[in-house]
């Protein structure tokens, strides 16, 4: 695709793998705002060995792409042109800029998740399959391990190459081996799909034994799965945009940063690999299952006690101890992580959310959820409010 002379518009080249969820809503953000600034896009090239490369008769101005291989690292290298790159498998560079998820905010919402299960073992599956970096295994062990628990980690055979597992009789027997109930948290949907298939070969129970938590969603994966699996779901539409942005001021001559713009994920998709709790107190877990059905409907900490046949004092007693946070807490998070799901899956207005979960008002909601994240619903919408819906 050579470049007309006298065009003043931008050539923009793409090269992202989009047989993903993320890959896809990556690309639609990078094409919408591509669009808007008329760039002229050449979405995913390959060669004749099928792999993204850029064709030599091209002749564009800059590229956003997933630098997931020395052979691409090196082939955008040589065509000095701006590159923004959207992944983190590989080391960062001075000469290209970097826009990625935030791996802290991600961890740290898996295992908050995982915890609120009351799991205290964790573990961590994330062999080397060509899709992310070892620092996404690293900050979760570090996450665990900052509570005060430890964390066990698959440790894949060296010689691997990337395929479907790196040995499967090392990583069932690792599973096998590990203390139940405990929470994995596998680097993304391709690992935990493999999680589910090992333990359906092994009569392990998913959730009961093994509550699996993906890095990444993808909704054909984690969907189809038996049962279907938890994921973090990420603000890639939101990462492509912010990558075409960075890009457009690149080739407008501005200099590249060195630091990489993180962009935090937008939550947490529960689903069946998960739907446990891992407490041994009936009385408790009666409780908890109570908040999980009623917090949106504005309950308080005297209804669970009546609910549980406890005295409230039990009732707090009992949380510090296993839970250590109180019942109050519990009610909070269910209930803002429900109102945070209607913000991200409906256009329901404020007011018409705060009803549905238990506030007394729109400005109740607003007021609750500004202490809890720190920011108010109307901005984590609009954050997000990009996101293509599905």
């Amino acid at each position: 695709m050579m470049k007309p002379r006298n065009d003043s518009r931008f050539y923009v080249g793409v090269l992202i793998e989009t047989d993903d969820t993320w890959g896809r809503n990556t690309v639609e953000g990078i094409c919408r705002f591509g669009h808007e600034a008329e760039w002229v896009i050449l979405i995913s090239p390959r060669d004749r060995e099928g792999k993204l490369r850029l064709p030599q008769m091209w002749n564009g101005h800059g590229v956003v792409a997933a630098i997931r291989s020395q052979p691409k690292l090196q082939h955008l290298k040589r065509l000095r042109l701006p590159v923004v790159d959207v992944s983190n498998y590989l080391k960062k560079e001075n000469w290209f800029a970097r826009v990625n998820t935030d791996d802290r905010v991600r961890v740290q919402l898996a295992v908050d998740h995982l915890a609120s299960r009351g799991i205290t073992n964790f573990a961590c599956y994330a062999p080397p399959i060509g899709r992310y970096s070892d620092a996404r295994a690293q900050q979760f062990k570090a996450c665990v391990e900052s509570t005060g628990a430890t964390c066990s980690m698959y440790i894949a055979d060296s010689g691997n190459h990337f395929g479907w597992l790196t040995n499967y009789a090392d990583a069932c027997d690792w599973l096998m081996k590990l203390p139940k109930p405990v929470g994995v948290f596998a680097g993304d949907p391709h690992p935990a799909r493999q999680l589910i298939e090992i333990c359906g070969m092994n009569s392990i129970r998913v959730p009961d034994d093994v509550a699996i938590i993906s890095g990444d969603n993808d909704d054909l994966l984690c969907n189809v799965a038996s049962p279907q699996i938890t994921s973090i779901e990420l603000a890639s539409y939101r990462i492509g945009e912010t990558a075409a942005k960075i890009l457009q001021s690149l080739m407008l001559g501005a200099p590249i940063a060195q630091e990489t713009t993180l962009i935090a994920p937008l939550g947490i998709r529960q689903r069946q690999s998960t739907d446990m709790l891992a407490v041994n107190d009936p009385d408790l877990v009666q409780a908890l299952r109570f908040i999980r059905t009623h917090a949106k409907d504005g309950i308080a900490v005297r209804d669970v006690a009546q609910a549980c046949r406890l005295s409230r004092r039990n009732l707090e007693q009992r949380f510090r101890e296993k839970m250590n946070r109180s019942p109050g807490d519990e009610i909070r998070r269910v209930r803002l992580e429900y109102v945070q799901q209607l913000l991200l899956d409906t256009e329901a207005s404020i007011a018409s959310i705060a009803l549905k979960s238990g506030f007394a008002s729109g400005a109740s909601l607003a007021q609750a959820y500004q202490k809890y994240f720190g920011e108010s619903p109307g901005q984590y919408r609009k954050s997000r409010s990009a996101t293509p819906s599905t």
